[in-house]
């Protein structure tokens, strides 16, 4: 394992013991509402800070990208850990049993390794370019799913872009009648992990933040899947949205999409 991916799963694993620890004991969450249906807990504060303390004991001149503390430059710029501590905070103040921590690390822009960490299940799913994807110890590939009528497609709703709904709604349509079905659990970056790891063929979401996608996207990349924007285009993490799916259902998922 590389040391920085190494040093990733370090840090997912230790805030993934955070979480695991806060569901255990049971005590009332102090829930705050960042935005209308966005949510943020006490714990994941915690578990952002853990994960920034191990990566900056190891890297202390890397930039840092977090959910929860923003932007931070570091004097090595060309390297980004960008994480998100907690995906699926709903999910997990209702006791929802779907939600991961992620940590992608970029490097010159480009996503270099990641990690998608399932505390509940303790799945572990990583990823470095050029070196394939990984569950656990266990080879990842996306499915050989070769047409969106027998995929199984995940999705988000756009719960922060409320405008977007009714455009939403004609892409929901015409996956509930051009697929074998549409799933949505409410944390993307464990769906595009299960994309990867071939328990779904295809997903897409609109409004996302980059910390939801990009340790994701790379797994799915490097498992030999496709990712791209709503358009297929590369620019899926500074446009928020992101379409994925097996080399064969992506373009056909992105057409019924337009």
């Amino acid at each position: 394992m590389h040391p920085m991916l190494n040093i990733a799963v370090k840090a997912a694993r230790r805030a993934g013991s955070i979480i695991n620890r806060a569901a255990l004991e049971g005590g009332a969450l102090e829930v705050k509402a960042k935005n209308k249906n966005d949510f943020v807990t006490q714990v994941d504060k915690a578990a952002e800070q853990a994960i920034i303390g191990v990566i900056r004991a190891a890297y202390p001149e890397h930039a840092v990208l977090a959910e929860e503390s923003g932007d931070t430059p570091g004097t090595r710029a060309e390297y980004r850990w960008i994480i998100d501590p907690l995906d699926g905070t709903t999910n997990y103040i209702h006791g929802f049993p779907q939600y991961c921590v992620s940590i992608a690390l970029e490097h010159k822009g480009a996503l270099a390794h990641g990690v998608v960490y399932d505390p509940g299940k303790n799945e572990l799913f990583t990823a470095s370019r050029g070196r394939g994807a990984f569950l656990d110890d266990r080879r990842m590939r996306v499915t050989k799913c070769l047409h969106l009528k027998d995929a199984l497609v995940g999705t988000g709703f756009p719960f922060r872009e409320v405008d977007r709904i009714e455009l939403y709604l004609k892409q929901l349509r015409a996956m509930m009648t051009g697929s074998a079905g549409v799933r949505r659990a409410g944390a993307a970056a464990l769906d595009l992990a299960y994309v990867a790891a071939g328990r779904l063929d295809a997903f897409w979401e609109m409004g996302l933040s980059p910390w939801d996608m990009a340790a994701g996207a790379l797994l799915i990349q490097e498992a030999g899947g496709l990712v791209g924007d709503l358009q297929g285009g590369a620019g899926f993490l500074a446009r928020g949205e992101i379409a994925a799916g097996t080399p064969k259902v992506f373009p056909e998922l992105l057409e019924a999409l337009r």
